[in-house]
């Protein structure tokens, strides 16, 4: 059947929404109860399981909240080709982009160490009025710091905004005191944060070397594979362990955070596809797929998401892996034939979703089965082609059936990923203490699903405000 699909919408909306996506949901499982009486193992990383939530490394597995990570890093990824692609068309000159690469690596840095610094259950084990009261200001004096501000702004104003945010940050953390009675040190940092400002610059000096070579930077992962077969536990102290553990400034930067990557530069494929696509021409164009096609692939996106969740989370590992052989077979022939660009879109992109969750299966059984802590090769594999298979997902939604708006929440929070970060520990339960709304939310949480309810007001609350920051043109660089 043919029929015409109108593609007119050719901005990355739906990497926005794999971010923010991504970024919810990270938030949503830090709000999850850890209570003797438990919600079920499948709501909690696999391998820190109730009712003890201790950590079993031997225990393979993943679950939904073990997705959230790799699936931010991987939209990082795909975000490079996108943002340094304009600089370049821009002409600005190449030092300037590695430069600007640095300088968000330093911004990310002071990032992780800030943010962990000035939540309010770090800085006091029983928090009071005046703890919350602390945090808040904190979170606010970062907008200065963080906030992409106006162009037609006085460039002396916006040098006394930043001026004054880092002078209040800098005062704030020379004077803060922690429950050992400890000040500011370099190894109280947030970890995720850490990776992912490694992530930011390795990542983002990858793509820009190797944009014109996919070949080498494939070859660069290979490196990267023979790097870390080499420092299994059975192997003995060489060269390479050497390298491996070496770090000048292990509070920053370990070779370790370099294995995301596994996760960051398969992003940066996906980056390249999308590119290609946002630069064709914009038109009506004729497609080969009908409407009921579109919402099978859809479906199916969907449901590899599901259907390997579930699997390898119980260890059906024979029926899993057959399953999504015939799965992927069967969607391999529905993007046959693609006719215009969106089409070609997601046949490219599914190619490469194909290929890392095949890869991924091939690496399930080694090192004791899928997890992710400590990150093994088939978690780093078929968590890139689940993102994948999301990104085609949300694609559907906003650039074929258009419908945007029933996801308009999770663009926007994508859009602005760092006040999000922040913001629940530092805006959204300060102000829910400090108004006694968190006193209600707990009287509610009585048992472990009405906890996790808790969990998705505060989250729901948080999406709400950044999305105004959105709406409000009030960005953090990222």
């Amino acid at each position: 059947m043919i029929s015409k699909i109108n593609i007119t919408t050719k901005r990355a909306l739906a990497l926005d929404a794999l971010r923010g996506f991504a970024i919810l949901t990270m938030i949503l499982s830090g709000q999850i109860p850890f209570h003797t009486n438990t919600l079920p193992a499948w709501m909690y990383h696999a391998q820190v399981p109730p009712p003890e939530h201790k950590w079993i490394p031997t225990l393979p597995g993943i679950t939904w909240v073990d997705l959230v990570f790799p699936f931010f890093l991987f939209a990082m990824g795909a975000a490079f080709p996108l943002a340094i692609s304009r600089r370049l068309e821009e002409g600005i000159p190449k030092w300037k982009i590695y430069l600007s690469i640095f300088e968000r690596g330093i911004l990310l840095g002071f990032f992780a160490l800030y943010v962990q610094a000035i939540r309010p259950f770090v800085i006091s084990k029983n928090p009071t009025a005046e703890t919350f009261l602390i945090s808040l200001i904190a979170f606010l004096i970062l907008f200065p710091i963080y906030s992409r501000l106006p162009n037609k702004w006085n460039f002396w104003i916006k040098i006394l905004l930043r001026f004054v945010g880092w002078f209040s940050a800098i005062f704030l953390l020379s004077n803060l005191k922690y429950p050992d009675g400890s000040g500011f040190s370099l190894y109280r940092s947030d970890i995720i944060i850490v990776v992912l400002t490694n992530m930011a610059v390795f990542g983002s000096i990858v793509w820009l070397l190797t944009r014109n070579n996919l070949l080498v930077r494939l070859g660069l992962l290979g490196i990267l594979l023979a790097v870390r077969l080499s420092n299994m536990p059975v192997q003995i102290e060489s060269w390479v362990a050497y390298i491996w553990n070496y770090s000048p400034a292990p509070w920053i930067y370990k070779l370790y955070y370099l294995q995301y990557l596994f996760i960051v530069i398969p992003g940066t494929i996906a980056g390249d596809i999308l590119l290609k696509w946002i630069n064709s021409k914009n038109q009506i164009e004729e497609s080969s797929w009908s409407k009921f096609n579109y919402f099978f692939i859809a479906f199916l996106m969907f449901f590899f998401v599901f259907e390997l969740l579930v699997g390898l989370f119980n260890r059906w590992l024979i029926e899993t892996t057959i399953l999504t052989f015939v799965l992927l077979i069967l969607t391999y022939f529905l993007l046959n034939k693609p006719l215009n660009q969106v089409e070609q879109l997601y046949r490219e992109l599914f190619l490469w979703a194909m290929y890392w969750l095949i890869l991924g299966l091939f690496f399930e059984p080694f090192e004791g089965g899928i997890k992710k802590d400590k990150a093994t090769l088939s978690y780093y594999f078929i968590t890139s082609g689940l993102a994948i298979c999301t990104l085609i997902f949300f694609s559907i939604i906003i650039d074929v059936f258009k419908k945007q708006k029933f996801i308009k929440l999770l663009i926007e929070n994508g859009q602005n990923p760092m006040i999000a970060y922040a913001g629940v520990n530092n805006f959204i339960i300060p102000v829910l203490y400090l108004t006694g709304l968190m006193s209600l939310l707990n009287s509610m949480a009585i048992t472990p699903w009405l906890g996790f309810l808790k969990g998705l007001i505060i989250t729901f609350l948080l999406s709400l405000f950044v999305s105004l920051c959105t709406r409000l043109k009030i960005f953090w660089r990222t």
